[in-house]
């Protein structure tokens, strides 16, 4: 299994449907991204908003080899409110049912997590 093989969850569905026994396991994070931005000429560094990112790592099984792979399931701006929050929480959980079922329909054995 090379390393530019297999780098998404598609080439795992793949090799799980031409028959090959793969299990996954899913930790689910939110990871803060704060972005730095040149400005002018003095060269000065300013911090802008911080933004974060809801990420599925999913490290598969074949054979005894593990290999991961990280999906981001959305992008958010830290200071919004909560009903956003919220919201894109939700979107990130209905984008995670699509690849669990993916998982499923390719006899891929994993637990269900959800942020």
């Amino acid at each position: 299994m090379g390393k530019s093989m297999f780098g998404r969850l598609e080439n795992f569905i793949s090799l799980a449907k031409q028959g090959q026994h793969i299990q996954v396991s899913i930790d689910l994070k939110k990871q803060i991204v704060i972005p730095k931005v040149n400005r002018g000429e003095s060269g000065d560094v300013k911090i802008e908003t911080e933004f974060y990112v809801l990420l599925g790592e999913y490290s598969f099984n074949v054979e005894g080899n593990v290999k991961k792979v990280s999906k981001p399931y959305m992008y958010g701006v830290s200071e919004e409110s909560t009903n956003i929050v919220l919201r894109e929480r939700q979107i990130a959980n209905e984008r995670l049912k699509m690849d669990f079922n993916r998982l499923r329909e390719a006899n891929i054995t994993f637990e269900e997590k959800y942020f």
